[in-house]
């Protein structure tokens, strides 16, 4: 007698006893059972019907519903390991152009262009980006000068410190060693930290560019503690037009890279929950990770769809729901969001306790660079953000028509302003014959109306008169818009002057 058979016939026997025990009449101890804690046989789903005979599920339908609760887990995972996935993708891209060794760092001496894959890149100020491997190197110094400023991420892109000039200490997890006097020391909870940096050029011209680049390469340093008596020369690697990527997969590739960072990293990497999370999807820390054929076509499924739900917070975020805070202008309905929804670079929501995770992905799937410095405005100071994924209309950007953005008179800025264009594939600048990808106050030539004001156009091809203020859009493809304003002043913070919403014009 083969084994299906003898299942099915137990099942049998099962379903008649319970038919017959149910027909019986009450026992000494039956009481009345409520309807809401009984499952009944047959229940119809999103994922299809379900069977049990008194309460056990049918091999099938367990089989069924390990599939959606693995898919499901999947596409979580995705959601939940962005951070770290991006974090470990801008490393690696920092590495293929020789950026190794501490003392090797990358540094866009000509301003970044659309060339570079990079998450939301500016083409206006000069970035320069230590990476830190504390595992590798054990404690390791950042010398900062005066000026550059910036702030250090850890491997799951949190926020560890600011870097406003200094001398800076990173200890490893778990380090016991002795620390030194005369630096600012800090343990994150990860082995590898993005440093990021940049400075401001007074104008865009090559001299001042160079100047400003100049400055960075004769007061940054970065080595290893070990090596402070004598550090290595610092290596400048030119990022400027250099054609490489720094953004995390959207594919099933993307959890043979979680697995790469989970075996490499700290425990303090991921929570408990989160690490738990990997776990059942067979990614764990000191084990090897060989999907079945199975396993294989859920994670392709399941990074589908938390890919399709990344860009759905991106492009349509709930305001109604929990995502209310990612409006900059909430009283008008305006497109403009900010980058940090509620401005908290946590997103531990207004308790600070309860983890907004549709925040932290709208942030991270098309942003870098967590602090708080740019999260909050300060007069005079820093900067701030307005992000744009929909017309006037609420609708996406069409690459082949013609939109306008009018800046009203005497920007509120101490510094500049500047708008650029992102691919929405990629997240990066969009890539057209366009270098920059965009418009910044430091522009000659630009138009302005009789007013002071200004308008940009964004088109395939510049309206006639506007090829100054005409940022190059391709037809076939979308876009969406970053809105940046350097040292920032009340008009702006207080939303006295606004930009006004992207229209379409033909």
């Amino acid at each position: 007698m083969t084994r299906p058979f003898v299942y099915s016939m137990r099942l049998l026997s099962l379903s008649a006893l319970c038919a017959t025990a149910s027909a019986a009449e009450t026992f000494k101890y039956t009481t009345e059972i409520p309807e809401g804690i009984v499952t009944p046989d047959k229940v119809e789903t999103s994922i299809g019907r379900l069977d049990f005979t008194d309460g056990v599920p049918s091999r099938e339908t367990a089989d069924k519903v390990y599939d959606f609760m693995d898919t499901a887990r999947a596409a979580d995972a995705f959601l939940k390991g962005m951070p770290a996935a991006s974090l470990d993708a801008m490393l690696k891209g920092n590495q293929s152009l020789g950026a190794v060794e501490p003392h090797q760092v990358v540094l866009f001496d000509g301003l970044m262009d659309a060339k570079s894959l990079f998450l939301t890149a500016n083409t206006s100020t000069i970035y320069v980006f230590p990476d830190l491997d504390l595992k590798r190197n054990g404690p390791t110094v950042v010398e900062s000068p005066v000026g550059l400023l910036g702030a250090a991420n850890d491997g799951f892109f949190r926020f560890v410190t600011n870097i406003t000039g200094g001398k800076y200490l990173f200890l490893p997890p778990g380090y016991e060693g002795e620390v030194p006097e005369g630096y600012t020391v800090f343990r994150p909870e990860t082995y590898r930290l993005w440093v990021f940096l940049r400075s401001s050029p007074k104008s865009k011209s090559p001299e001042d560019v160079e100047a400003a680049a100049n400055a960075i390469r004769d007061g940054l340093k970065v080595y290893r503690l070990a090596d402070t008596e004598n550090p290595p020369a610092m290596e400048w690697i030119s990022g400027t037009g250099q054609a490489y990527n720094t953004i995390h997969y959207n594919t099933a590739e993307f959890y043979d890279h979680m697995n790469e960072v989970i075996q490499y990293e700290a425990q303090g990497l991921l929570t408990p929950e989160i690490r738990g999370l990997y776990a059942s999807l067979g990614i764990e820390k000191g084990k090897p990770f060989n999907p079945d054929d199975r396993m294989k076509a859920i994670l392709a499924d399941g990074v589908a769809i938390g890919n399709a739900q990344a860009r759905a917070i991106v492009w349509y975020p709930r305001i109604d729901m929990n995502m209310g805070g990612v409006q900059i202008y909430p009283d008008t309905g305006s497109a403009w969001n900010m980058g940090y929804p509620e401005r908290n670079t946590a997103f531990s929501g207004a308790d600070g306790a309860t983890m907004n995770t549709d925040a932290r992905v709208s942030f991270h799937y098309p942003y870098t660079g967590v602090t708080p410095a740019m999260a909050t405005p300060r007069e005079g100071t820093g900067s701030d953000y307005g992000c744009i994924y929909l017309d006037a209309d609420k609708q996406p950007f069409d690459g082949s028509k013609t939109y306008k953005v009018s800046l009203p008179p005497d920007a509120p800025i101490a510094n500049f302003w500047a708008i650029t264009i992102y691919d929405t594939q990629t997240r990066s600048m969009l890539q057209t014959d366009q270098a920059a990808a965009g418009i910044d106050s430091f522009k000659e030539g630009l138009r302005y109306n009789r007013d002071g004001s200004i308008d940009i156009y964004f088109a395939p091809k510049a309206p006639p008169g506007y090829q100054n203020n005409w940022v190059q859009t391709i037809p076939g493809k979308s876009w969406f818009s970053i809105f940046r304003m350097y040292s920032p002043l009340k008009a702006w913070i207080d939303q006295e002057w606004r930009p006004s919403e992207i229209i379409r014009t033909n």
